[in-house]
Parts: C-alpha cells; sequence; structure tokens
C-alpha cells in the first residue's frame, strides 16, 4: 500500500504537510470506524491499513485516546454535513430528506455510531461533548425550520420536546438496524417525521 505521506501531482509526487498528513490518517480512520467498534479501532490497525509506522501516528494524535476522539470528532462533521436539509421545499419534505441522510449515515457507519452512543453514556467526558454537539446541531434544525415554515414554535417546552423526540429517533433507527420488525424503511422514515408534529401539538404552551 503507498504511503499516505506522499500524494501524485501532474508533476510527480510532492510531499503533504503536516496537516494534509492528519487529515488522510483522520478520513482512514473514519472509514475503519464505519464497520468496527471503536475499542477495535487501533493505532496499529491504522498504521498497518495506511502503511505508515505506529510511531508517525503517535507523532499525530499523542495516545490512543487522543486518536478515538479525534477521529470520532471528524466522523461526527461527517454526520452533520451529510444530513444537512436541503435549501428549498417544504418543510416537512426537507425534514424527510435530513432524516432519510440520517437512517443512511448510521446503516453505513453502525458499529462506530453505535461505539459512540455507547461511549457517551458510558463516562467519557470527551466523547459525550462531541455527542452532545452533534445532537444539538441535529436538533437545532427543526428551528430554523421553523423560521421558514412554521413547523415548530421555539419554546422550552419544544427544545424539550425535540431532544427527546431526537433520542426516540436514534433508538427506532438502532432497533431497527439490529430487527427491522416487518418494518420497511419507508414505513420508519414516516413514523419518525410524523411523530415530532403529533407530539409537538399537546405540548402545553407551544
Amino acid at each position: 500500500m503507498s504511503q499516505p505521506t506522499l500524494r501524485q501531482t501532474s508533476g510527480g509526487r510532492t510531499r503533504l504537510s503536516p496537516e494534509q498528513r492528519r487529515e488522510q490518517l483522520l478520513d482512514l480512520g473514519v472509514k475503519l470506524l464505519a464497520h468496527r467498534s471503536l475499542d477495535e479501532l487501533s493505532i496499529d490497525l491504522l498504521a498497518e491499513e495506511a502503511g505508515i509506522s505506529r510511531g508517525l501516528l503517535y507523532h499525530y494524535f499523542g495516545n490512543k485516546h487522543a486518536f478515538h476522539e479525534a477521529v470520532v470528532r471528524r466522523a461526527a462533521d461527517d454526520l452533520i454535513e451529510q444530513t444537512a436539509p436541503p435549501v428549498d421545499g417544504e418543510p416537512m419534505e426537507r425534514m424527510l430528506t435530513s432524516l432519510s441522510a440520517y437512517l443512511d449515515y448510521v446503516v453505513d457507519n453502525h458499529e462506530g455510531y453505535l461505539s459512540l452512543v455507547k461511549a457517551a453514556a458510558g463516562g467519557n467526558e470527551t466523547l459525550r461533548e462531541i455527542y452532545e454537539e452533534a445532537r444539538s446541531a441535529l436538533n437545532g434544525r427543526v428551528f430554523r425550520e421553523d423560521a421558514q415554515g412554521d413547523i415548530i414554535p421555539d419554546t422550552p417546552a419544544t427544545r424539550l420536546v425535540v431532544r427527546g423526540w431526537s433520542a426516540m429517533v436514534e433508538e427506532l433507527v438502532l432497533s431497527w438496524i439490529a430487527e427491522p420488525r416487518g418494518v420497511t424503511r419507508e414505513e420508519l422514515l414516516e413514523i419518525m417525521a410524523a411523530s415530532l408534529p403529533a407530539i409537538v401539538e399537546v405540548t402545553p404552551g407551544r
């Protein structure tokens, strides 16, 4: 496997900058995390896949924990980017598109996503912070939609409801991946999209 410290250019091979090398290693780490638990994502594995020494990886990430945190933060950034709703269209249609992208992301990156959920619940403060930041970004989109389409008024009560709804959506997706129970992908998306307005409808002071 070719060294990630070099890249092809029209004039031959040029050395990547330290930041470019680190970004390349993070991209590889996220790719490996898609089908492995966080515990299985080791410095040795990444070094082997990248074709570089363990020492170089320690140079960029310091230790295993810092490496895990950097990869998880990159994965969370990818999640936020890949689930961004389209600019145009009806509010509910944009929400459905975003939920569809979220479902696809969790399916494609199941082991890594599940590891993040477990790590956030297991007491790792840094991973919990990354998880909460991503969740907050996803939840906040609901209220940005409100400004354009009046789906949900932004009140303390609805903020609480949306947080609970997002936890339900996550559990629905993870449970469905583990055992679909005859529920189709389209049916799952319909449940998730329709449940939020229904819950908000009975929220006091909305």
